[in-house]
């Protein structure tokens, strides 16, 4: 082709109505309800095929409708509201003064964002949490800045072909429909930022979305600065092979570092939301370098001990590994920039003890790179101090520093429109600012039920229409049938129990669970007194043959002529019909194999539009369950055997649906109202709205983690980083000495095989310190309960006082201990570093008693 020259031409708006365009090019919008509507109201129809994305809208609204709408008096006062608004929660913060960039708050790192249907950056869950940590954290006014990579295809585009085979499509991102803007410097020019590979340098440039008050960082690869296979590290989400993660990977953590440097953002805390970011840790120590004149094992130190890392995956075989054969020349590449060997970097991303060969893994690497480390459940965090227990093998499984913040779901971006008017309504129009505090979330009592009820039925009514929507358009692409044609458009029915499943199709996920026993489903589906219909939808990785497989099980399940008017799988499942399912349906199904899901976030955002959960106890459900919240699929038993667990569980399932939901559902009252129901849908909301929030998820992360974590970096880094430098000492001081250390026994100072309640023995134990002071350590009783296997469980600690100096760096330690309750107990006793400095360390310093 000739060579040609790009130019766009933008829509022209009119004057009065000049506030739209600002309004899109903030994502705001998009969780503002007001705002959609606004965008709405100007053409519904264009509004909904343009896929609710306003600068593809603005391009095909016709001139003479802007003419018109800036002559409508309702309209104009329109604009003014959401203006009024956008001015409250977007240009000021929440105590009123202007918005100002946080420049040395918290950079929060992601591969994946997912914040509304028309910025594809995301595949599932992960960046959907993402998404919507940022809305809170704007809506929050928290210092928070974003880093991610400008996708130019994103994530695939699903369809199933004839067979019910899942096929995978990558459209081309339309950027000029984007609200994104290219970040330049004082001249005009964008800024670009490079990062060493071992074939040469990756050049990227750099977007800039707003959401909110956040900004959102997007690192660009598809330049002409680079050669054209560099040019598609930036192409995909999860697209490509270990190379081309790692090169993203490279980018993403090294690359957007410098990046916020180069637009002068210096943070001083980060946050890696996943292994993925792991690599940033190597930005951050060049720059400490540079910034701050430190060597590299100070900057190592003020680095780490500033950033949050927080594990989403709770099976090993799901966290990202890579062989040291092809990581160790990206790390040679960075050498000379960062200062760092690469043997030291490939060490790090080790097990401590492991073999220099043994692969690098991205979660273990997160892990040194940080002092802060969360699990995203409580149950998620046993499981994950368990798994990882073997990087801290001195410690005791409950005191593996892996915490968890429960995760959660951002209220405004889930709620239906309906039930967002019933809160204003009934918990008052501030309910927004208050969603955690208990006294605004029993309000949702006082919503009447027929009222709820109603509401709740106009969601299930549009979630049919939409189905039905979905259905033919997925059904005439492939050239179906007339009676295929024809059976979509009476796909389930808007009056009848509606259970939804929407998942990423993996093996664990159990998506078939349900059709364990086909006959059985098959006599719910066509019970016409009391029917239950279905909808499935989610995308199985491209590579997973077994997840298509399971797909492809239900497609060819739903063709069945008996049940296919109420049983549907919808194609490519993305926000916008996930807002469609947890709005409209009246129950929504999870079948994990515990413990296997870290959280899951889609049964909150039903949960708080009134959907009962039905779920085996894993990830979020194990915390939130109670009996008028939903149901429980089992109990918390562990298996060996995965076919006698999906026995037993899609057993339990169908007892469920069959003895407990639909007889719920159906016994109505003489208005039609089944009020049992709307008694949990009001337990349900209340639940959700309460606890299962992003606002109170990032407030925690803010409580917990972000402001001890800049205090911190504020401390080590005054005086020339003078007390970071000393912990670079202590921590060769503790590794050169702490080999000497050791603990006695304790002995107590009474016999202890037969003590009653209320009594009290003291216990002392001698200790050799070597070359470490008695100020350096902490030494302590460790006791409690024991188990038949001899095991201390339900464990406390308490410090012993020296009372004896012998010489020779020998001490003797003594404390007391109260017999405070009956039962078999153990005690022992151990060393440690004292106060909390290494308690993250790995794999740490502690000495148990001789004979421990």
């Amino acid at each position: 082709m000739k060579n040609i020259q790009l130019f766009n031409v933008a829509p022209s708006v009119p004057k009065k109505l000049s506030f739209l365009e600002t309004l899109a090019h903030n994502l705001w919008w998009c969780w503002c309800p007001d705002a959609i509507e606004l965008f709405r109201r100007i053409d519904p129809s264009l509004w909904a095929e343009c896929r609710h994305n306003p600068l593809r809208f603005f391009s095909e609204v016709p001139p003479e409708r802007f003419a018109e709408l800036s002559e409508d008096a309702g309209f104009i006062a329109h604009i003014g509201e959401v203006q009024e608004q956008f001015e409250a929660q977007v240009l000021k913060t929440r105590n009123g003064e202007p918005t100002t960039p946080s420049r040395n708050g918290v950079a929060y790192f992601s591969l994946e964002f997912g914040i509304h249907e028309s910025v594809r950056l995301y595949s599932g869950g992960l960046g959907c949490l993402a998404g919507d940590h940022l809305k809170s954290a704007s809506d929050l006014n928290v210092p928070l800045v974003a880093m991610g990579l400008m996708y130019r295809q994103g994530y695939f585009q699903q369809y199933l072909d004839a067979d019910g085979m899942q096929q995978e499509v990558y459209p081309e991102t339309e950027m000029h429909n984007l609200p994104a803007t290219k970040v330049c410097d004082g001249e005009n020019r964008p800024i670009q930022i490079s990062v060493p590979l071992p074939d040469g340098q990756l050049h990227a440039e750099v977007w800039r979305l707003d959401v909110g008050r956040v900004p959102l960082f997007l690192l660009d690869a598809n330049i002409p600065a680079n050669a054209g296979e560099l040019r598609g590290i930036t192409a995909q989400l999860y697209g490509g092979d270990q190379i081309m993660r790692i090169r993203q990977e490279m980018l993403l953590g090294v690359g957007g570092v410098r990046a916020l440097l180069a637009m002068g953002y210096d943070p001083h805390v980060f946050h890696l939301n996943e292994g993925h970011a792991a690599f940033l840790g190597l930005g951050r120590i060049a720059h400490l370098v540079a910034s701050q004149g430190m060597d590299t094992k100070t900057a190592f130190e003020v680095m780490s001990r500033t950033n949050v890392f927080t594990t989403h995956t709770p099976v090993a075989a799901g966290n990202e590994t890579f062989p040291v054969s092809m990581l160790k020349p990206y790390f040679t590449a960075l050498e000379s920039e960062v200062g760092v060997k690469a043997a030291d970097v490939v060490r790090w991303g080790q097990a401590p003890g492991a073999d220099s060969s043994e692969d690098v893994s991205m979660t273990i690497l997160g892990m040194r790179f940080a002092h802060y480390f969360n699990a995203v459940s409580a149950l998620h965090g046993v499981v994950a101090r368990r798994m990882w227990s073997y990087l801290w093998p001195s410690l005791p499984v409950e005191e593996v520093p892996i915490g968890h913040v429960t995760n959660g779901v951002h209220i405004s971006s889930w709620l239906s429109t309906e039930n967002a008017a019933l809160f204003d309504r009934y918990l008052g129009p501030d309910w927004r600012d208050h969603s955690g505090d208990a006294s605004v979330v029993k309000r949702i009592d006082r919503i009447p039920a027929e009222v709820l009820w109603r509401t709740h039925e106009l969601g299930r009514a549009r979630l049919v229409r939409a189905t039905r929507e979905y259905g033919e358009r997925q059904f005439s692409v492939r050239n179906a049938t007339r009676k295929e044609l024809d059976s979509i458009a009476s796909v389930l029915d808007t009056d009848t129990l509606t259970i939804g499943f929407a998942r990423r199709f993996a093996s664990y996920k159990r998506a078939t669970l349900l059709l364990k026993d086909p006959a059985r489903l098959e006599a719910l589906l066509t019970n016409d007194a009391q029917p239950i219909q279905f909808v499935f939808a989610g995308k199985a990785h491209p590579a997973d043959q077994m997840g298509k497989g399971l797909i492809k099980e239900l497609v060819d399940f739903a063709r069945k002529d008996s049940v296919r008017h109420k049983i549907i799988f919808l194609e490519n499942y993305d926000i916008q019909l996930a807002r469609y399912m947890v709005q409209g349906v009246d129950v929504w199904m999870n079948t994990p194999r515990r413990p296997q899901e870290a959280s899951g976030t889609s049964g909150m955002k039903a949960a708080v539009n009134g959907g009962l959960h039905c779920s085996i106890l894993d990830g979020w459900w194990d915390e939130g369950y109670t009996p008028d919240t939903g149901w429980a699929i089992g109990n918390r038993d562990d298996y060996t055997n995965a076919d006698y667990q999906d026995a037993v569980e899609s057993h339990a399932l169908y007892n469920l649906i069959e003895d407990e939901i639909i007889p719920t559902f159906y016994n109505r009252a003489k208005n039609g109202v089944p009020q049992r129901w709307v008694a949990m849908m009001q337990a349900s909301m209340k639940m959700g709205l309460g606890f299962f929030t992003t606002h109170r998820m990032v407030a925690d992360y803010q409580g917990r983690y972000y402001n001890t974590a800049l205090a911190v970096y504020d401390r080590l880094t005054e005086e020339g980083g003078r007390e970071a430098k000393q912990l670079v000492a202590q921590r060769e001081r503790l590794g050169g000495s702490w080999s000497g250390v050791r603990i006695a026994m304790p002995v107590a100072d009474r016999d202890i095989a037969s003590l009653h309640v209320g009594d009290t023995f003291a216990v002392t134990s001698v200790v050799e310190l070597g070359d470490l002071k008695p100020d350096e350590v902490d030494v302590e009783v460790y006791y409690g309960l024991a188990d038949s296997k001899n095991e201390i469980i339900d464990s406390e600690s308490l410090a012993m006082a020296m009372t004896e100096d012998q010489g020779d760096g020998r001490y003797v330690y003594r404390q007391e201990l109260p017999c405070k309750r009956p039962g078999r107990y153990g005690l022992t006793a151990r060393v440690v570093p004292r106060g909390s400095d290494w308690s993250s360390t790995m794999p740490g310093f502690t000495t148990w008693a001789n004979g421990a």
